[in-house]
C-alpha cells in the first residue's frame, strides 16, 4: 500500500517514475570481452584464445535486421547494437538530433523497443557514439569549430538522447509522455498505450577529447544526465594512445560502469601498447566491458592478423580469469 501511495503521489506531482534501467553488469570483479566488425567470432576466438561475451554490430537508424541477435546466439554472446544515423562518415543523415528530439524517430524507436523485447534476452545499445567527433553528422560542430546550427546543437543532442532512452526502456506511454513534458518535449508520436520493457542497457560513448578539441565540443557538453545513461565509455586505439585524456575522462564520470565501446591495434605492431592498455584496465575497477573492433572491411587496418606480436600480448592478457569468455 505504501508503494501504491508513493507512486500516486509522484504522479500527482508530475514526477512519474520511469522504467528502471537494467545495467546488465558482469559478475563482480569481472570484465566482459567483446568483438565488433565481423559476422562470426571464430577467427577472433582462435587468435586471442577466448570467445567474446558481447558481439557488436554497426547498424543504421531505421534498421531492424535479425542478424545481430542470431549471430550473438550462435556465438553464445550478448548482442550490442552500435546505432548511427549515417551509413559511414560523410553520408546523408537519416534524422537530425533536433528531429529525433521532436519525435521524428519515434516510430523506429518503438519498433526497436518491441524487437528488443521479442528477443527476450539482454541487449546493449551503444547509441550515437563519438558524438563529439566532427566526422559524425550528429556532432554539434564542424572540424573548424563552427556550429552546425540549432538542429545539431549539444542541447538538441541531449534531448534526442533522453527521448530515445525513454522509448527504448519502455513502460506506460502516459508516464513516458509525462517525462517528455517535463523535458519540454512533445508527446510520443505512436498509437501504443504501453511499450514493453526489454532487458536493454544503454552506453554513452564519446571520445575522451573532441574533434575539434574545443571546450564547446567536450564530452561533458553532450552529457544527458545520469538517469538516461547506464554505462559510460569511450573508444581507444593504439594509433592515438592518449592515456592522459583517458585518465581525465574516467575520473569525470565516477558513478557509472565503464566500457571501451571500441578498441583496436592500428598502424603498427605494438605489444607495449597492449600491455599498457590492459594494465590500465586492471587498475581501474569500474571497467567492466571491452570490445575489439576489427573493422567491417576485408582490408581493415584493425585486423589482428596484421599484428602478430600484439595479438600474442592480447591473448596473454585475456587469459586472466577476470576476462569472461561467456556472459
Amino acid at each position: 500500500m505504501l508503494r501504491v501511495a508513493l507512486v500516486s503521489g509522484l504522479l500527482a506531482l508530475g514526477l512519474a517514475p520511469v522504467a528502471s534501467a537494467d545495467v546488465l553488469l558482469p559478475p563482480r570483479g569481472k570484465v566482459y570481452t567483446g568483438l565488433s566488425g565481423e559476422r562470426s567470432v571464430g577467427s577472433f576466438t582462435a587468435q586471442v584464445g577466448k570467445r567474446p561475451s558481447v558481439f557488436g554490430f554497426f547498424t543504421q537508424w531505421g534498421g531492424l535486421s535479425d542478424l545481430p541477435y542470431e549471430a550473438a546466439d550462435r556465438a553464445g554472446a550478448r548482442p550490442m547494437l552500435h546505432i548511427s544515423t549515417q551509413d559511414g562518415y560523410g553520408t546523408r543523415e537519416r534524422i537530425t538530433p533536433r528531429g529525433l528530439a521532436r519525435g521524428g524517430g519515434d516510430g523506429y524507436l518503438a519498433r526497436l523497443n518491441r524487437r528488443l523485447a521479442d528477443y527476450g534476452k539482454p541487449v546493449y545499445v551503444r547509441l550515437l557514439a563519438e558524438m563529439n567527433q566532427a566526422n559524425n553528422g550528429y556532432c554539434a560542430y564542424n572540424h573548424n569549430g563552427t556550429s552546425r546550427g540549432p538542429s545539431h546543437s549539444t542541447r538538441a543532442f541531449r534531448q534526442a538522447w533522453r527521448r530515445s532512452v525513454l522509448v527504448l526502456r519502455g513502460g506506460p506511454v502516459d508516464v513516458i509522455n509525462q517525462r517528455l513534458r517535463g523535458l519540454g518535449l512533445p508527446a510520443l508520436k505512436i498509437a501504443d498505450t504501453s511499450l514493453p520493457q526489454p532487458q536493454v542497457s544503454v552506453l554513452w560513448v564519446p571520445q575522451t577529447e573532441g574533434t575539434p578539441n574545443t571546450h564547446a565540443n567536450r564530452a561533458r557538453a553532450y552529457w544527458p544526465g545520469s538517469r538516461y545513461v547506464d554505462w559510460v565509455g569511450t573508444d581507444f586505439y593504439s594509433r592515438f594512445p592518449n592515456f592522459r585524456g583517458l585518465n581525465a575522462f574516467y575520473a569525470d564520470f565516477p558513478r557509472k560502469p565503464f566500457a571501451f565501446g571500441e578498441w583496436a591495434m592500428w598502424g603498427r605492431d605494438d605489444p607495449a601498447f597492449v600491455r599498457r592498455f590492459f594494465s590500465w584496465i586492471n587498475t581501474h575497477k569500474r571497467v567492466r566491458m571491452v570490445l575489439y573492433n576489427r573493422g567491417n572491411s576485408a582490408g581493415s587496418p584493425l585486423k589482428l592478423s596484421r599484428y602478430p606480436a600484439s595479438r600474442a600480448a592480447i591473448k596473454k592478457a585475456l587469459a586472466r580469469k577476470r576476462y569472461l569468455g561467456r556472459p
